[in-house]
């Protein structure tokens, strides 16, 4: 059974807008779309994590614009690194 979880986060997202100063949206879905560009038209996008820029819908992208960041460009930072011995 297919949920329809995407319309509840953003559904409740603007039910709350007016608690939080800044959202921060974790997807690569393009059903986040409106979502996005309405916060960001709002000044209340504070980023939009995606996990590869590859599969990240061109819809979010155009939305987010400089507010996107995507994880496999930031894999040297995250990245753990042992120190050495």
């Amino acid at each position: 059974m297919k949920g329809n979880i995407d319309a509840d986060l953003v559904l409740q997202a603007m039910i709350d807008l007016e608690n939080y100063d800044k959202a921060l949206i974790i997807s690569s879905d393009g059903d986040f779309y409106s979502l996005i560009k309405y916060l960001y038209g709002k000044n209340k996008l504070e980023r939009v994590i995606s996990p590869y820029s590859e599969k990240c819908s061109s819809l979010i992208k155009k939305s987010a614009q400089e507010k996107i960041v995507f994880i496999n460009n930031l894999r040297k930072k995250l990245e753990y690194q042992r120190k050495p011995k």
